[in-house]
């Protein structure tokens, strides 16, 4: 299984079905926390039954390469303090996708989520052979700012009524990390 430590107990990886229990309870205890900075959810993503479904359904994604689902995990505590998904993964011509994330509010302001971006993002640079990865954050969202400026990525502008966020329609800062080492894949593939 694909695996990144980040520091002594906490790691990146792959989500899967075995962790039904633990994004369960991950949403469910961060449900005010996030709720400033996500969309609004119905109740079934804060049960079991709403993850299992989904679960199902991100496997499939998975597989075809269309999306990927990141958990960032506490081992110590066997908790999920943290998640990334790489989505709208796109190859030829445009070999990009967005990256969204969040994190458990106990393990904010730690540097964990910086660390756990930079191993996703090189992961799909060096083995998935992506050229770009696009993130965007409220303007008044300083956390995610500094997340995404400490890995490299940079500004491209300003997208208006971009994402429909907690019921209201918010502006976001538009960044991308660009591959500069990315070589074009072999046509005959």
């Amino acid at each position: 299984m694909l695996a990144f430590s980040l520091v002594d107990g906490v790691m990146v990886r792959f989500l899967t079905y075995d962790d039904v229990n633990r994004i369960t309870e991950y949403y469910q205890k961060n449900r005010i926390f996030l709720q400033e900075w996500e969309p609004i959810r119905g109740e079934s993503f804060f049960e079991y039954e709403g993850w299992s479904r989904r679960l199902s359904q991100l496997s499939q994604l998975h597989k075809h390469h269309l999306a990927y689902y990141f958990v960032m995990v506490d081992t110590n505590k066997d908790v999920i303090c943290g998640v990334l998904n790489l989505s709208n993964l796109i190859q030829y011509p445009f070999y990009a996708c967005q990256l969204g994330y969040s994190i458990d509010e106990d393990y904010q302001g730690q540097g964990l989520m910086s660390l756990a971006v930079k191993s996703v993002v090189q992961w799909l640079f060096e083995y998935r052979g992506y050229h770009r990865v696009i993130a965007g954050y409220m303007p008044k969202n300083k956390r995610s700012e500094r997340v995404l400026n400490k890995c490299g990525f940079e500004r491209e502008g300003l997208a208006k009524s971009y994402l429909l966020i907690n019921g209201c329609w918010e502006d976001h800062i538009l960044m991308a990390n660009i591959n500069q080492d990315w070589i074009a894949p072999d046509a005959s593939e």
